[in-house]
C-alpha cells in the first residue's frame, strides 16, 4: 500500500494495517475495508492496493472491487487481467463478470484489441452478463480463435444476444471444435434458435457426441427447444451409459408430452439411480398417459420417498386430464 497517499478514512487502526510492512497484514486490511459504511471512500484504496508489491494483496483487491462500477474501479480491473499472476487475473475477471450496467461496456470492447488468451476471455465473460449489442461483431470474429477459452466465451456473449446471424456458426462449433467444453457451450447457446432447420442436425449429431456432458446439453437443449422431430433421438438417448444424459433425456421427453417415450421412462423409473427415478415420475405426469398408471403405482412403493411423493403427483396429474 502507498503510505504516502491522502488518507480519508478516519479508521487510523486499519489505515496502518493496509501499510504494514506483513502481506498477511495488508490482505486482510483490504478485507476489511468493505466493512467501511462509505464505499465511495473505500474504493480508493482498493484500487491502490491492486499495485501492491504482494499477489496476494493484488488478488484480494481485485476481489473485494467486485461491485464497484465506476469508470476507475472498472479501468484498474481491466489493467489487473494482464497481471503477470494469475490468481490476480483471475479475481479480477471474477469482478469484472459481475458487473451490471451495459455502459460500461464501452470500457470492455475496446479493450479486446491486442489482448489475447485469457484475458480476451475473461473480457468476453464479463460483455456476456452486460449483453452488450456492440459485443457481437467481435465475438463473432473470435469463433475461430485458436484458444478454446476464448472460443467459449465468445460463444456464451453470442448465446446471450440471442444473434440469429450466428447460428450456423454455433451449430459449426457444435460438432466440429476440438474441445468438449467449447461444444457443449455451443449446443446450449443454440437454445435460442428459432430455425430448427439449421440446428436440429447439430442436436443430433450432439446427441452422439464423444464426450457425455455434449450429450446432456444437448439432451437438455432439446428438451428447451421444443422440437417433437428430436424424440427419437431423445428415446436414443435414454439408453446412455451415462445416467445423467438419461436423466435430461427424460426431462426433455416429458415437456415434448411424447407418448413414444412411454417404454423408455417406465424402465428408467425403477433404474438404480434415484435421481433418474424421479425424473421419470414427472415426466410420466406431464405426458398423463393412463397406460403409466400401473408403473407409477408400483413406484409409490419406492424406497426413496422423493420418488414416492413425485409418483403420487404424477398419478393425481394423469387423473385430472383423464377426467377433464
Amino acid at each position: 500500500m502507498n503510505a504516502t497517499m491522502s488518507s480519508v478514512l478516519q479508521d487510523e487502526e486499519l489505515l496502518a494495517r493496509l501499510n504494514d510492512a506483513d502481506p498477511g497484514v495488508r490482505r486482510i486490511a483490504v478485507m476489511d475495508l468493505l466493512d467501511e459504511d462509505d464505499y465511495d471512500q473505500v474504493e480508493p484504496y482498493l484500487i491502490n492496493a491492486l499495485s501492491d508489491a504482494d499477489a496476494s494483496v493484488r488478488a484480494q483487491a481485485a476481489t473485494a472491487l467486485e461491485g464497484f462500477e465506476t469508470t476507475e474501479a472498472v479501468e484498474t480491473l481491466l489493467h489487473a487481467l494482464d497481471d503477470g499472476e494469475m490468481e490476480v487475473g483471475r479475481a479480477a475477471a471474477q469482478s469484472l463478470a459481475e458487473l451490471k450496467d451495459p455502459a460500461l461496456g464501452a470500457l470492455l470492447i475496446p479493450a479486446l484489441e491486442g489482448a489475447q488468451g485469457a484475458t480476451r476471455a475473461a473480457i468476453f465473460r464479463a460483455l456476456r452478463e452486460l449483453r452488450v449489442p456492440a459485443a457481437l461483431e467481435p465475438a463473432l470474429s473470435s469463433l475461430a480463435d485458436e484458444d478454446a477459452a476464448v472460443r467459449e466465451s465468445a460463444v456464451g456473449v453470442l448465446g446471450y444476444l440471442k444473434a440469429e446471424q450466428a447460428v450456423l456458426s454455433i451449430a459449426g462449433l457444435a460438432t466440429g471444435d476440438p474441445e468438449p467444453s467449447v461444444r457443449r457451450i455451443a449446443i446450449g447457446a443454440l437454445g435460442f434458435a428459432q430455425d430448427m432447420g439449421q440446428v436440429l442436425p447439430a442436436m443430433v449429431a450432439a446427441l452422439r457426441d464423444e464426450h457425455w456432458l455434449v450429450r446432456e446439453e444437448a439432451a437438455a437443449t432439446l428438451g428447451k427447444l421444443a422440437v417433437p422431430a428430436g424424440v427419437p433421438n431423445l428415446i436414443t438417448a435414454m439408453g446412455d451409459d451415462y445416467w445423467q444424459v438419461r436423466l435430461k433425456a427424460a426431462r426433455s421427453l416429458g415437456r415434448l408430452r411424447s407418448a413414444e417415450a412411454l417404454p423408455a421412462l417406465f424402465e428408467a423409473l425403477f433404474h438404480e439411480v434415484s435421481n433418474l427415478r424421479k425424473e421419470a415420475a414427472v415426466a410420466l405426469g406431464e405426458i398423463g398417459d393412463v397406460r403409466a398408471v400401473p408403473f407409477l403405482e408400483q413406484a409409490m412403493k419406492d424406497p426413496d420417498p422423493d420418488v414416492r411423493k413425485l409418483a403420487g403427483l404424477a398419478l393425481s396429474r394423469i387423473a385430472q386430464v383423464t377426467h377433464s
